[in-house]
Parts: structure tokens; C-alpha cells; sequence
């Protein structure tokens, strides 16, 4: 019996020097031990952003020192209870559990050049200019009222007079493209306010809409081009439509747990 509590305990110090000497610790602070595993991991970690200043294991040891030490000082301040803070930790909490409940079927994603030309089929990639007479999110109804006489105005305008497009984008414009004629550029569909793009999808050059309402204001817009399928940024609507993909994905997630959940929505408040 004796024995046998000598070679046990002969066996649990070996592993435990083993285990020592495959991760020993690099400093120990206020008990809690810094492993040299988790050094190099950050150290290296460290070495893939740019800094003004030398990245040397002594400094990223510091950091982690002082990482430590600025925790435990949360912890005690009692920092975890502050309803702000909980908040910061629930949300990283919610982008960790979709993370590991997702990434297996996000994975699975595959976009193919027939995705691609049937996403652009439908979102295709438009040049144009606008005029903007900007209301706030939240406006008065004479705020608004007032936006879109002058909005009126400067399109019947415009009807008379369409060459004169670029001159009352300069004059009345309250986008940051006005000197510019109102010029916009070629822009991907998800780049526009949904308003703005619903009211130029399938309009040929030239065209010019009446005021468009958007959370920005009313805008006046002219087309002035649409770029082929052979012309777009391949890698950027690549990503566009991986996106489209997984946030199917990410839909299908919430409705399965919405389905499981009691949920109760006063529809008179969001009115």
C-alpha cells in the first residue's frame, strides 16, 4: 500500500514536471501565472499589425502583465455589474455563441460566377448623380413639408430644362457631390439607400426621377450609366453575394430560435 502512494505520487510529480517543461510559466502575477505558450501566441499575434514601436517579447510580457493587473482591478471595482459594461459583455457573448453555432454551415458557402451574374442581374451596378435636400431622421412635418416644395420646385425645373442638371446640383445640393454636378460614380446597389436604388433600377441613361424619400432627405436623381456584368469588381460582388448567403443563413438561425422562444411584441409602440 505504501508502495503504491510512493509511485503514485512518483508519477503525478513526473507529469507535472513534464507539463512544466512543455509550457512553463514566464511570470506569475498576484497568482495568476502568464504561461510561455500564451506569450509567444500574443507575441506573435503582436507581429502581424504595424507599430510604432518595437515588438520584443519583454513588451508584449508587459502587456500582458499589465492586462492582468487591470483585470483583476475591474474585477474588484466590481466593474462586471456595471450595467454598460454588460452590456459591451453580451454582446461579445452574442457574436461568440452565433460564431460557434454557425461556423460550421458558414463554411459550407460557396459563391460561383453563376452566383454572381444572377445577383447582378437583379442589383446591377448604376452611375449617378443626385441632388439632396436633407431632412433630419426625426423631422418636423414643416421641416419636411418645406424639403419637398423645394424639392418640387427644382424638378419642374428640370423637366423644362434637364440639361441644366449638373448647374442645380451645384446651386441647391446638400450632398457632399455638389460641386461635382452631383455626381455620385458607379456605386453597388448596396451602397445606395433601398429608396434610392428602387427608384433608378431599369431606367435607361439620362433619366431623372421626380423626389425620392429616403432617411436622408429628398433626392433628385439622374442616371447617367450602368456598368456591364464584364466591367464590375469581381472580388468585391463575390463578397456581396457571400454575404447575401450568410445572412440567409443567419436568418434561418434566429427564426429556429424564435420559433423555440416566447416572445410577446406590443405592435401600437412601434408605429
Amino acid at each position: 500500500m505504501f508502495k503504491n502512494t510512493i509511485a503514485l505520487a512518483s508519477l503525478l510529480l513526473l507529469s507535472s514536471t513534464t507539463f512544466a517543461a512543455k509550457d512553463p510559466v514566464v511570470a506569475v502575477v498576484d497568482g495568476v501565472s502568464i504561461t510561455k505558450a500564451e506569450l509567444e501566441k500574443t507575441y506573435h499575434e503582436n507581429l502581424m499589425f504595424i507599430s510604432d514601436k518595437l515588438v520584443t517579447k519583454e513588451k508584449v510580457l508587459n502587456d500582458l502583465i499589465n492586462r492582468q493587473l487591470g483585470v483583476k482591478r475591474a474585477f474588484k471595482a466590481k466593474l462586471d455589474k456595471d450595467p454598460i459594461v454588460r452590456k459591451k459583455m453580451e454582446d461579445i457573448m452574442y457574436h461568440a455563441q452565433i460564431s460557434k453555432d454557425l461556423e460550421p454551415r458558414l463554411k459550407k458557402i460557396v459563391v460561383t460566377e453563376t452566383d454572381v451574374d444572377a445577383y447582378y442581374k437583379d442589383y446591377p451596378e448604376y452611375r449617378t448623380a443626385h441632388i439632396l435636400f436633407r431632412v433630419r431622421t426625426n423631422p418636423e412635418e414643416e421641416e419636411n413639408k418645406a424639403a419637398l416644395n423645394q424639392a418640387l420646385k427644382v424638378y419642374n425645373t428640370l423637366k423644362k430644362k434637364p440639361e441644366a442638371f449638373a448647374e442645380l446640383a451645384n446651386k441647391f445640393s446638400q450632398s457632399s457631390t455638389a460641386p461635382n454636378g452631383g455626381d455620385m460614380g458607379f456605386q453597388p446597389a448596396i451602397r445606395l439607400a433601398p429608396e434610392y436604388f428602387a427608384a433608378i433600377k431599369g431606367k435607361s441613361n439620362d433619366f431623372i426621377t421626380p423626389p425620392v424619400k429616403s432617411q436622408f432627405g429628398y433626392h433628385i436623381i439622374k442616371v447617367m450609366g450602368v456598368k456591364s456584368v464584364k466591367s464590375i469588381n469581381n472580388a468585391l460582388y463575390k463578397k456581396i453575394v457571400y454575404d447575401k448567403k450568410r445572412d440567409a443563413i443567419l436568418e434561418g438561425y434566429f427564426a429556429e430560435l424564435r420559433a423555440k422562444a416566447n416572445i410577446k411584441i406590443n405592435k401600437q409602440l412601434i408605429k
